[in-house]
Formats: structure tokens, sequence, C-alpha cells
């Protein structure tokens, strides 16, 4: 189904101004899923589609064993993590050395973020990039073709990490 661009700016306004977000409409008991969030008819087509309806992807993998004792390691994790920023925009890093225990705790802390009441996140919730936390629905909300169903939240830890009191105190 398509939709008219001032109807879909009108809808894409609506939804941002409620400030909760997609977990918003999840809460809401949302059935059926929002027209701002379909791909418009061919909007995307992968070339390398065989038709078949499967798809063999293999994210990129970069091991940080040794990249800071080798100068020449480093350059070559250097070059790996630029090519996957360029052809995937993501990667999963190996072997940097962050305990497990802390990685689970990011994980429940990410949860407990989420799962608060609407009113403690929409504090937070921001269109302005450069605020050091920040929480709202789709970065590109605005101006990609689609909405993408997912919610972040984020804050800068460098060049200047947050004060641990100026975190939610849930993460």
């Amino acid at each position: 189904m398509f939709m008219a661009d001032a109807e879909r700016a009108k809808e894409l306004k609506a939804f941002d101004d409620t400030q909760d977000g997609v977990m918003g409409l999840t809460d809401a008991g949302v059935t059926k899923i929002p027209l701002i969030f379909h791909n418009p008819k061919n909007s995307h087509h992968d070339e390398s589609d065989d038709g078949s309806g499967s798809t063999q992807l293999s994210v990129p993998s970069i091991d940080l064993v040794g990249v800071a004792e080798d100068p020449a390691t480093r350059k070559v994790v250097v070059e790996k993590i630029r090519q996957a920023c360029e052809t995937w925009g993501f990667f999963q890093v190996v072997n940097h050395g962050i305990p497990l225990s802390v990685l689970e705790e990011m994980k429940s802390g990410v949860n407990r973020f989420y799962e608060q009441d609407s009113e403690v996140k929409r504090e937070l919730y921001t269109r302005d990039p450069l605020r050091p936390l920040v929480y709202n629905s789709n970065f590109d909300l605005f101006t990609s073709p689609a909405a993408n169903w997912r919610d972040t939240f984020y804050c800068f830890m460098a060049p200047h990490p947050p004060k641990p009191e100026d975190l939610p105190s849930v993460c």
C-alpha cells in the first residue's frame, strides 16, 4: 500500500511526538505494523538474490589478538575494520578482553532501560545527536524510505565519558 508524502510526514511526526518509540507501540498492543514501517515497493533489490528466498550472510569478525602489541597486526586489523564498516556497516569483535560478566551486565542494563515506564524514558528522548545521552526511535526517521522497527539508546564514551551519576540509574 502506498502512503502519500504528506500523510506519511504527519504519521511520522505523530509517532515521534509520543516519544514512546516502537516499544510504545508494542506496549499499546498494536496488532498491525503501521505503514510508516513498510518499505516502498521495490525500494530494495539485492542483486545476489537467487530467487530461492534463502540468504547466506556472514557477519565480518574482527580478531583483536595482538593488536596492542604489534603495529603490523594493528594496521591489518584497522584495515579489516575499515572494510567491514564500508561494506557492512557493522562487524563482530572477538578477543577484545572484555569479561563475559561485563557484557552480560551491559545487556541486562539495556533490558532494564527499555523495560522502564515510558515517562522515565521520555526524559531522555531527543533528536539532538549531540546530547551526551540519546534515546529515540530511528535516528533517520524523517529521511529514510521506511522506519525501522527499533528504538535506540546510546551515550558517548569518548572523548569525555559520562559520569556514572549522569546515566539512568537502571544502567
